[in-house]
């Protein structure tokens, strides 16, 4: 990074810590009795995805799937996978976790590829939330936090890469 990037903090660790123990719990009970498969989508998630499945009390598996659709902080609109799933979810329940969902192009690209494969269920975490300026056709089950449509960075969630080990969320200010 050339320049100095200037943003302000959203979201704090000790914020996010107690929101991602809400979500596991309401997840917990919401899948009593069963065992489930927690796919978190690279790379931006992977921060919640580990968070996340400690505050779960469940059986939980996890996988990874890798898909690209931004340059810098825009959305190319273009849906690229970048890795696939190494296991097969055929009759399992399945939980589909997003670090952030803008337009929502990548979650309906990522649920009907995922629906093919003929999971039990399937239900979608998202840590973000903008729901300003979804445009997708598929519900969020699950919700960390709703923001506006500004460019955020930090807990899993990059610039150009970097930014993710920032352990709070912070708004980009252009």
């Amino acid at each position: 990074m050339t320049k100095e990037l200037k943003y302000v903090p959203l979201f704090d660790q000790a914020k996010i810590k107690k929101r991602v123990e809400e979500l596991g719990a309401k997840i917990t009970k919401d899948y009593a009795g069963e065992s489930l498969v927690v796919i978190g989508v690279l790379k931006g998630a992977f921060i919640f995805v580990a968070d996340l499945v400690r505050s779960i009390d469940l059986p939980v598996s996890v996988e990874f799937i890798g898909v690209s659709s931004y340059s810098g902080t825009k959305s190319t609109g273009a849906v690229r996978l970048t890795y696939d799933l190494t296991a097969d979810i055929k009759g399992k329940n399945v939980l589909l976790v997003e670090d952030i969902i803008d337009t929502g192009h990548t979650i309906d690209y990522l649920i009907e590829a995922l629906n093919v494969r003929g999971p039990k269920s399937l239900k979608v975490a998202s840590f973000l939330s903008k729901p300003e300026a979804h445009q997708m056709h598929h519900s969020i089950d699950y919700i960390g936090f709703e923001i506006s449509k500004e460019f955020v960075i930090g807990y899993g969630l990059d610039l150009d890469q970097y930014y993710r080990n920032l352990a709070y969320v912070a708004q980009v200010k252009q």
